[in-house]
């Protein structure tokens, strides 16, 4: 690692090697059952289904990235299977987990929620495919936010404006682009943030890496 660096390595991405072998030999062991005879059917079923499952679960796990962000001196780096994205901490406004409410609760979403000053170098620098990706992965935001706004009326006119150019100051941005701003915009109007990674891509709670974000934010914005 080099001075300065600060590298994570998700949580999700251990034991992708033993659920994938483990998933392999269940696998091989219902298919043996199965040329056994009838009798074994139904534990060669069981047998199948459990090894599909872990092995499904073992290279998911696998096709993560080893480190899925990157702390330096100048920002942070977010890495992801379909892509990267980096975020200065110059345009960085303010970094927690979301909340939402249900009914008299507070609750807090799987997330780390990064609220950035402009859009536009987000945009200049995130993959195509990455912002396709993260379009998909964040219908679930989308729907708690559904269920946190009154007048939906409101929030589907915010979903329409998706599909028209994304203009920020003198920037201007079209298609996938165009929709990743449209959608981080929304996201932040309803739920305070613009940037959205999933707890799983961390190494410690949730707290503790907002400390730590904050913390190389701070030691370098001063």
């Amino acid at each position: 690692m080099k001075d300065n660096e600060i590298l994570i390595k998700p949580v999700v991405k251990r034991n992708g090697l033993t659920f994938s072998f483990l998933g392999s030999l269940g696998v091989v062991a219902g298919i043996s059952l199965f040329l056994f005879g009838s009798e074994f059917f139904a534990p060669g079923i069981v047998c199948f289904a459990l090894g599909a499952i872990a092995l499904v679960l073992g290279f998911s796990k696998l096709a993560e990235p080893e480190v899925s962000l990157k702390l330096t001196n100048e920002g942070f780096t977010y890495f992801h299977r379909r892509g990267q994205v980096s975020v200065a901490w110059e345009n960085v406004q303010r970094i927690d987990q979301p909340r939402v409410n249900q009914g008299i609760d507070t609750i807090a979403l799987p997330y780390i929620g990064v609220k950035v000053k402009q859009m536009s170098p987000v945009l200049e620098v995130i993959s195509l495919r990455l912002a396709a990706g993260l379009l998909t992965e964040q219908r679930p935001l989308l729907m708690t936010v559904s269920t946190q706004e009154e007048d939906l009326s409101v929030l589907e006119n915010q979903m329409s404006a998706e599909f028209t150019a994304f203009i920020e100051d003198n920037d201007r941005f079209k298609g996938v682009l165009a929709m990743f701003g449209h959608r981080s915009r929304l996201l932040g109007s309803h739920l305070g943030y613009h940037l959205y990674i999933s707890t799983d891509a961390l190494d410690r709670p949730a707290n503790e890496f907002i400390a730590l974000m904050n913390q190389c934010k701070r030691s370098q914005v001063a």
